[in-house]
């Protein structure tokens, strides 16, 4: 099968499916929409895919080069002459697919596609219908998304459900690190060493690292022997910063930057508890990697997350938004640390039981085969 693969930009999640689509028998092109200023994956596009240049690729996209990149991108399908189009997110690559006319087309929601992007304004919530009922396959990481797709006209017989998953080997709770947390819990309940806390979502508005950086400030006030662990950057770094400044807490944190997946696990390992206090999320990777190390993970109680997350049994959920939410429930969480190696079991017996990246790619495969049936 000759598969076009159309996506915003090469990320992480970008490297992990043209990977594994260079193991499969199919002839992979990939077309990205736009060059991030940030890099953002270093590891470069698998060697048996074939990278197609084009009009778009260069810049941030814009409204106003819709025109144009809608009539490249018609140019690339007579070219290539693919079997399938697969594009996502819905407001701008799949919305250039389905401009183009092409089908059979499977759209495939990033998650904040569709949980944000579609309530900017009446154009999105109009460009999204327009997509969907012009898609003719369907595929989200989630329920709630594919329950938002089909309630903006996507038809529900042709949805799947894809857990992106992760590495289970890769990311893993091994037993000499079980062996060295369970010690290290020991020593801490002994003698109040420092708990620690990691979060490495990006600093943007829609990942809420602000408000897990209010909560830090709290939770000191009242237990100063707890430290937080910081991953990536973003456009809130100022903001993040004076919040620890003018709690007190700024020698309490430790920013770590861009960090490989090569070297992730570590800083998991290196962690007592996740949070993730994201508003906006489909299944959220990071999650589902802390999941794997064996983690115990505190997470906003947003409709994603509570798909992956029971309170007190894999992690704990906290009301979204809520700063004094989150730091109560650290607390809580500290004070029942003898509990953590408990939950981290669980939170990788249910990693191992549903985030399995390699038998959950296989629903993609599926999804490709049904489209291409449905042509």
């Amino acid at each position: 099968m000759r598969i076009i693969y159309f996506s915003k930009d090469y990320s992480p999640h970008d490297h992990r499916f043209l990977a594994a689509l260079a193991e499969t028998d199919h002839e992979v092109f990939y077309l990205k929409l736009e060059n991030s200023a940030r890099q953002i994956e270093d590891r470069p596009v698998p060697s048996k895919i074939q990278q197609v240049l084009w009009a778009g690729g260069q810049n941030q996209f814009r409204w106003r080069d819709l025109p144009r990149l809608v009539f490249d991108f018609k140019r690339v399908v007579r070219e290539i002459k693919p079997d399938l189009v697969h594009a996502g997110p819905i407001q701008t690559c799949a919305f250039i697919a389905a401009l183009s006319g092409f089908h059979p087309l499977l759209t495939m929601s990033w998650g904040f596609d569709l949980m944000q992007d579609v309530h900017k304004n009446w154009r999105m919530e109009r460009i999204t219908r327009y997509v969907l009922r012009n898609s003719d396959f369907f595929t989200s990481d989630a329920q709630v998304t594919r329950d938002r797709a089909v309630a903006h006209g996507m038809k529900p017989n042709r949805t799947v459900v894809f857990p992106w998953g992760v590495d289970l080997k890769h990311f893993r709770c091994t037993t000499e690190s079980r062996i060295s947390n369970v010690a290290k819990r020991k020593t801490q309940i002994k003698n109040q060493k420092p708990f620690t806390l990691f979060c490495n979502r990006s600093w943007e508005p829609r990942y809420g690292v602000d408000v897990l950086a209010k909560a830090f400030v709290k939770v000191t006030q009242q237990n100063p022997n707890v430290n937080l662990l910081l991953l990536n950057g973003g456009s809130q770094a100022q903001l993040l910063r004076n919040i620890f400044m003018n709690g007190g807490v700024l020698d309490r944190v430790q920013f770590g930057g861009q960090v490989s997946q090569k070297d992730l696990p570590r800083w998991y390992h290196m962690a007592d508890l996740y949070i993730s206090p994201s508003h906006v999320d489909g299944s959220s990777v990071s999650l589902m990697e802390a999941l794997a190390c064996g983690l115990p993970a505190l997470v906003s109680d947003i409709p994603a997350n509570k798909e992956w997350v029971s309170d007190g049994v894999n992690g704990w959920l906290f009301r979204d938004n809520d700063p004094n939410d989150l730091a109560g429930k650290i607390l809580t969480v500290v004070a029942q640390r003898k509990r953590l190696t408990e939950i981290g079991r669980a939170a990788r017996k249910s990693a191992e039981e549903r985030a399995d990246w390699k038998k959950n790619f296989a629903l993609l495969l599926h999804a490709y085969d049904e489209t291409v049936r449905l042509k």
